[in-house]
């Protein structure tokens, strides 16, 4: 097994993660908040999204799903197209809202383009560095465990939204 397979196992597993946190969840129960400062399972799957779509554009230098693919106007959300979600304070998360149609289209759209721009990649490609203002430096690798890190945490905090939700 490749460096570059690992990676794909990681991302796949992600995937069999974010289905089932969404998969036959109302509108109303994506954007379900346990309390007024929780996140809902719409703005957690919507903003890992973001974050995978945002920094594969960046290493692979293309635009971003977001936009190149009008997701950024069929969500038709209040924000800026750049946005990420990154710092959204309750308000902000409250403002993110989708079926389960769009967030898993969305999703499975990011999903496809990380794993072509993974099966690109040589061994060699990951040692590149992609961020110097960290020390050390950022390498390609390191910026895509980040990122599978990031997803992980945020589709587990969604699981365990559900599950509060389906207690209700």
């Amino acid at each position: 097994m490749t460096s570059t397979d690992l990676l794909v196992d990681a991302f796949e597993r992600i995937r069999d993660a974010v289905h089932p946190a969404v998969n036959g969840l109302s509108p109303a129960e994506l954007t379900f908040r346990p309390d007024g400062e929780s996140n809902s399972i719409a703005w957690l799957v919507w903003h890992l999204t973001r974050i995978q779509d945002d920094h594969v554009a960046g290493l692979d230098g293309s635009e971003q799903v977001w936009t190149a693919n009008t997701w950024a106007e069929r969500f038709a959300l209040p924000l800026d197209a750049s946005d990420t979600g990154y710092g959204h304070d309750p308000n902000m998360v409250a403002a993110v809202t989708a079926d389960a149609l769009s967030l898993l289209g969305y999703y499975d759209d990011v999903h496809d383009k990380t794993l072509k721009f993974l099966r690109s990649l040589a061994e060699a490609d990951l040692t590149r560095v992609v961020d110097r203002s960290w020390e050390p430096p950022v390498t390609l690798s390191v910026r895509l465990v980040s990122v599978i890190v990031d997803d992980l945490q945020h589709v587990g905090q969604a699981a365990y939204v559900r599950g509060i939700l389906q207690r209700h």
